[in-house]
């Protein structure tokens, strides 16, 4: 280049604008996420009324914001921002904890939930919020089962029969209802993931609750695919992190694992699966629940679920898989035979109702709808139409 193309080059440089910075997907998420405003379910929402933009003197709408830790889109949601309290129900051997957010008029429906081994009641967060939106009398009892999260029992020994904690349950429900004196139980939908699919079900089954039982919901467990998976857990429990440095390095394993693919719920789910060991400058945090110590209950919670899941008479019945190849045989058959409404979620993982809650709420509403016995209009009675005299008895009919 000759020195008058250099000085050519040289003048007009230096007028140009300076690059933009280098666009960061991760990073421009996270600036978003910190910036917007939390909703009640503890996602960023840009269609809230407090996240629009307001000009003032003091702030330039056009500068950068400073970016955050990255870890702190890991950080704990409270169980406060689902529930509206926390109840201890106190039994004889067991004081069982549940989060609670009462039906808001008298024949208003709760749906009543049980969590899967190794989980706990918040696992039911979104779900119940997202349910909020489209049945906002609704009424949302989520209880922690006997070994694991805050429920405690007197016995020395772990009793996880399937017999025992559905027992539990309508425990429960029961208790509640007398702790806010109901004259009685209201409309109930039993919704279930993995082990507490085979707890609601034998609820229903056994008429623990009475006729109270709407329908119930089974989510991603049929016997036949959960037999077979028992004999890969030891493999996958071995495998798993045994302790966590923090709540929050807790909450991103979940999710880098793809044990669970939504932030949000295991910001709310996973911070009661991890109990502090130590202190706090050599602090760690492993597992609340040992699930190695519930192998001797494992047949017993699924052998022979199907068939109690199809037979139980009077009530609805819902099934949300993760993919069509966990039906079995019997559950094939029987959908064939129009016996249970099945929804198939191939976008999610095994925790179905965490992954996709708002899709999750969308059916089980409908599926309350469908089995809501108070829409029903039953024709007047024979007897009731004499006495109003709009039918003649059948001894003076002509």
């Amino acid at each position: 280049m000759s020195a008058l193309q250099r000085s050519f080059a040289k003048a007009h440089l230096q007028n140009l604008p300076a690059p933009p910075d280098v666009f960061d997907e991760a990073e421009e998420d996270a600036v978003n996420e910190e910036h917007l405003p939390l909703s009640k379910n503890g996602s960023s929402s840009s269609a809230s009324s407090t996240g629009t933009i307001t000009a003032s003197a003091e702030q330039n709408l056009f500068e950068r914001p400073s970016v955050r830790r990255p870890t702190l889109q890991y950080e704990p949601l409270p169980w406060q921002n689902f529930f509206e309290q926390e109840l201890f129900l106190k039994g004889d051997i067991i004081r069982s904890h549940a989060y609670f957010t009462p039906p808001a008029t008298a024949g208003a429906p709760l749906f009543c939930f049980h969590h899967g081994a190794g989980a706990s009641g918040l696992s039911f967060a979104l779900l119940t919020s997202a349910l909020k939106v489209v049945l906002p009398e609704a009424g949302f009892l989520s209880p922690d089962c006997r070994g694991h999260g805050l429920t405690t029992t007197t016995t020395s020994g772990l009793d996880l029969r399937l017999e025992t904690l559905a027992a539990d349950l309508a425990f429960v429900v029961n208790a509640t209802s007398t702790k806010f004196a109901w004259p009685k139980l209201p409309p109930i939908v039993l919704l279930g993931h993995s082990l507490g699919g085979a707890v609601v079900t034998e609820v229903a089954e056994r008429k623990l609750l009475a006729n109270s039982v709407l329908g119930y919901g089974v989510l991603d467990v049929v016997e036949g695919s959960a037999i077979d998976a028992l004999q890969s857990m030891e493999q996958y429990l071995s495998a798993r992190p045994k302790s966590f440095a923090s709540i929050t390095s807790g909450i991103e394993w979940h999710v880098r694992s793809r044990t669970l693919k939504n932030t949000s719920s295991a910001r709310v789910s996973v911070p009661p699966l991890l109990v502090q060991e130590g202190t706090d400058n050599a602090a760690s945090f492993t597992w609340r629940t040992d699930l190695s110590a519930t192998k001797p209950f494992w047949e017993n919670w699924f052998t022979g679920l199907s068939s109690k899941f199809l037979s139980v008479p009077g009530a609805g019945k819902l099934l949300i898989l993760a993919g069509t190849d966990r039906l079995d045989k019997e559950l094939m058959i029987g959908q064939m035979q129009g016996k249970y409404q099945l929804q198939v979620f191939p976008e999610a993982g095994h925790f179905v109702h965490e992954d996709q809650p708002e899709k999750t709420a969308m059916i089980v509403a409908d599926f309350f709808r469908r089995n809501d016995r108070s829409t029903l209009v039953l024709p007047p009675k024979v007897d009731d139409l004499i006495k109003q005299g709009k039918l003649k008895p059948a001894n003076q009919a002509k």
